[in-house]
């Protein structure tokens, strides 16, 4: 581990005094102007982003290419407000916007492309927003808006609203190629080629990446694999235009979930026999999975699949100038997903061969590699989820809007449809294995029974409970808003916005119903010679029923904000918001809900209100933001599914208060640039249904301090050096505050050097291998607090050098 730091400040050190005195053209700075950027996302109209009355984010192409982001998720940590969780690899992270508390996912904010949403629903069951979602030099420039007019222009999203533009070809032609590696077997390469197949009316833009790596933790196979194409064709006329695209995804990635630590306090230290930064579960050995059914074949998964999306996206874009200041936009989109997700969740901590044995009610025992047959004593043994989960899934949405533009501002109509689905099939097994990071599977059996004795064995071939899990559900949803939104200029300094939504929602959906079996009388044998009366890893196999549970929930819903912008002068103004929403239940809460027997819990929608002011400064040398913001929650549902595969929703409401900051500065002729977001929160539960020791308790897995730095330098005209660091500070796991997860700091460091129209550059991420927890396990029930715990690390130390060249 520390011989990767070394080799991070090495290449730093050689590059610099290869290239301390070249002078060529000036690279561009890090960070565009604020002053004179224009913004659409959460706005009726394009504005500029100081007469925007919004908290908004903005990233250019250029700052994009030089943060050079390793996952959408690591991109979004720049954004004050957003605690972005990316420890689980490329895709599957956590969003958690505002301190609004969740089980994962992208629950409360709503991550779109161009407008509209890459999947209606950001949070669905294995189904986190950016599986589907690559960032590539096809993206333009990204806005994020944390609350505000989130509910106004979006479902589901009173946490804000996370929208990557895509890019356009213009008169010139003008493209992008990249080429990538990294110390983890990275091979990638990017393309972007735009222009005019008809100079000023018919436009085209076509690019994509193809990667493949072995990934940051050891998994012994090809951890990410695949690629994205994208494409786009525009034509411009005298009164509007047309715009179709077309974009297709189809990747592999590996899922890392929580592994073993050591925790004392607020010390973080190895577990015996797995690396921290490096190790994972999810390993070559044990990636195979199959095993008859009860209900007859014989169901097989390779782990390697990992979370593999295949997404085929087609839409159009129609603006058209009806005259007399009126204007049509309409924007439609189709999307449809199969998705195979297949990952390895510990189920529980590690134990010792003794503890494990006497768990499985055996005082004798014997435990063997799968592989080989060998008689071993580890140290300890884990069992681990084998899941396996099948998604199909589409999405119709259709974005109508009428303009009307008068003197003293605007007024914009719009009706929203969207029609969704998603059909999903698990199946999931448990699994033995060494608790060390190249796991082996095990076999246990009972040294004092015969072979061929009822109960013999506690495993087949290391799995200790055959599919004990199925489910087979479908969610559907309807979604039938109007919204309308006001802007009127009262003076040329001040001006007032205001919107109202109103969601006429249907969600209904099926599963089906299961019962247990076995497989003691299907004729079929352990190894050829016994029954399976002999092992009780079938004992309890979950079989699907032919009967099904139909459920439905309506919404009538109205979502509104009122804000004033007050622009001071060129570079200062100032603004205040309030905004209500909403969330739906999510997709496990209506599973629950509605199975049999329901709890007795109601099922209602997240509401949300939220007040922000601000105060923003833009100017050629520096940006300033200061967010100060109140937000209040009622009837929040989070749903955690434990690794049994039952699940808990929890209710409560909450209060946080916080401010958020933000600013860049360029300084020293422009030597030295700084780029800061950072959000300080006071997160705090409120009548929490499971009682008033809770009371007052920190929303779990917020931190109250979160930021990012990151000064550079222009060392000459040609080259450029960086630092950063991502502070999070410290958390809890849980609602009764018991498991810390403590602060820690991750630091990067990187270069480019800039030679006509080819940049080379390094980047290197958490260059001295801290081991910073995100989360801890949430299918793991109530904590215990310190010693062994299971945990999601951040990734270890790695590098990527990568040479792009503009043309």
């Amino acid at each position: 581990m520390k011989n990767k730091s070394i080799f991070l400040i090495a290449a730093t050190a050689t590059l610099y005094f290869n290239n301390v005195y070249a002078q060529e053209t000036p690279q561009d700075s890090a960070k565009v102007s604020s002053i004179d950027q224009i913004v659409i996302t959460g706005n009726s109209n394009p504005k500029k982003k100081i007469e925007s009355s919004t908290a908004i984010s903005t990233f250019s192409a250029k700052e994009i290419q030089k943060q050079n982001p390793i996952s959408a998720a690591a991109l979004l940590q720049r954004v004050p407000g957003f605690a972005v969780e990316t420890s689980g690899g490329e895709v599957g992270n956590n969003l958690f916007a505002r301190g609004i508390p969740s089980a994962g996912a992208y629950e409360f904010v709503q991550v779109q492309e161009d407008g509209l949403p890459v999947f209606e629903d950001g949070a669905l069951q294995f189904a986190n927003a950016d599986n589907f979602f690559r960032v590539d030099n096809t993206v333009g420039r990204l806005e994020a808006l944390r609350g505000g007019s989130g509910s106004i222009y979006a479902n589901n999203s009173p946490g804000g609203l996370i929208n990557f533009i895509t890019k356009e070809g213009t008169n010139d032609f003008k493209g992008t190629a990249k080429i990538e590696t990294s110390t983890y077997g990275l091979m990638r390469t990017d393309l972007n080629v735009g222009g005019a197949l008809v100079k000023d009316q018919l436009f085209f833009n076509i690019g994509g990446f193809y990667r493949t790596d072995d990934g940051i933790r050891k998994t012994g196979f090809k951890a990410n694999n695949g690629g994205q194409i994208r494409m786009n064709l525009k034509y411009v006329f005298d009164k509007g235009y047309v715009k179709v695209y077309y974009k297709k995804l189809d990747d592999r990635n590996t899922f890392y979930l929580p592994i073993p630590l050591i925790q004392d306090g607020n010390t973080l230290k190895e577990f015996p026999g797995f690396d921290p930064n490096y190790g994972t579960y999810s390993y070559r050995a044990i990636s195979q999975l199959n095993i008859p059914q009860a209900g007859g074949g014989f169901f097989n998964r390779n782990l390697e699949d990992g979370i593999h999306p295949k997404v085929d996206v087609v839409g159009a874009e129609f603006k058209y100038d009806l005259g007399n200041n009126f204007s049509v936009l309409n924007k439609t989109r189709y999307t449809n997903i199969n998705m195979n997700y297949t990952g390895i969740f510990p189920a529980g901590s590690p134990k010792t061969t003794s503890e494990f044995a006497k768990e499985m009610g055996m005082s004798s025992y014997q435990y063997s590699l799968v592989s080989n047959g060998a008689v071993v004593d580890p140290a300890y043994v884990q069992k681990l989820g084998f899941w396996a989960i099948d998604k199909q899934m589409n999405n119709f949405v259709n974005d109508l809007q009428l303009n009307y533009k008068f003197d003293k501002g605007n007024l914009t109509a719009g009706f929203y449809k969207s029609n969704w689905k998603s059909h999903q099939y698990w199946n999931w097994s448990n699994i033995l294995a060494t608790a060390t990071d190249r796991p082996q599977l095990l076999n246990l059996v009972d040294p004092s029974l015969n072979p061929s004795d009822t109960g013999y064995s506690k495993t087949y071939n290391g799995v200790t409970d055959m599919t004990f899990l199925q489910r087979d559900t479908q969610t559907q949803g309807s979604l039938n808003d109007l919204y309308l939104n006001v802007d009127y200029n009262v003076t040329e300094a001040l001006s007032l916005n205001g919107g109202i939504r109103y969601s006429h929602d249907f969600y209904k959906g099926s599963f089906a119903n299961t019962t247990t079996s076995n497989l003691n009388n299907s004729g079929l044998t352990t190894d050829g010679t016994h029954s399976f009366a002999t092992t009780t890893a079938d004992d309890n196999m979950s079989v699907l029923g032919n009967k099904f549970t139909y459920w439905n929930y309506n919404i009538d819903k109205v979502s509104f904000t009122l804000a004033a912008n007050y622009k001071i002068n060129r570079e200062n103004a100032v603004y205040a918001r309030f905004s209500n929403g909403f969330r739906s239940p999510n997709e496990e809460a209506y599973y629950n809900y509605f199975s049999n027997p329901a709890p007795d819990k109601p099922l209602k929608s997240v509401l949300t209100n939220q007040l922000e002011v601000g105060y923003k400064y833009y100017s050629r040398t520096f940006d300033v933001a200061v967010i100060p913001f109140y937000s209040t929650l009622k009837n929040l549902s989070f749903t955690d599914i434990f690794s049994s595969g039952k699940s808990e929703n929890t209710f409560a409401n909450t209060e946080n208060y916080g401010v958020e900051l933000e600013g860049y500065a360029r300084l020293f002729n422009n030597i030295l640039e700084v780029t800061f977001n950072g959000t300080i929160q006071n997160p705090k539960y409120k009548n929490l249904e499971a009682g008033s020791l809770l009371e007052g308790n920190t929303v779990r897995r917020m931190p109250k301090f979160y930021f990012n730095i990151a000064p550079a330098v222009n060392i000459t005209k040609s080259w450029r050096a960086y630092v950063s660091m991502n502070y999070y500070g410290k958390r809890f796991q849980d609602e009764l505050n018991v498991q810390t997860l403590p602060s820690f700091s991750e630091f990067g460091a990187g270069m480019s050097y800039q030679l006509g129209k080819i940049r080379f550059a390094v980047d290197g991420t958490n260059i001295f291998n801290t081991i910073g927890i995100t989360e801890g396990d949430p299918r793991a029930g109530s904590p215990t607090g310190d010693g062994i715990i299971m945990a999601r690390p951040i990734m270890g130390a790695a590098a990527r050098a990568s040479v792009t060249l503009d043309f």
